[in-house]
């Protein structure tokens, strides 16, 4: 299972289990569950927020990394520069 291992100021580990993406908002780093979403959007579900000052680390533990998606931009081909 995908999650993220938070150090904070007091060294103490938090293991938050069950989330794929952060964002801090305001004051507090709020961890989501995206439901494998590229995004944090309105669908994310709040898993668990802590207070940003007291953040030392955060690495992502568990579950494989995901790869960037290639786009097909189409038309690109075509493009002319002008100059």
């Amino acid at each position: 299972m995908s999650g993220y291992e938070v150090t904070l100021g007091d060294r103490t580990v938090e293991q938050v289990e069950g989330v794929d993406a952060y964002a801090q908002e305001g004051p507090l780093t709020t961890f989501f569950d995206t439901a494998g979403r590229d995004v944090i959007d309105a669908w994310a579900v709040r898993v668990l927020s802590l207070r940003t000052a007291e953040i030392l680390m955060v690495r992502r533990v568990g579950g494989p990394r995901r790869q960037a998606t290639p786009v097909l931009v189409r038309g690109v081909d075509d493009l002319q520069i002008a100059g």
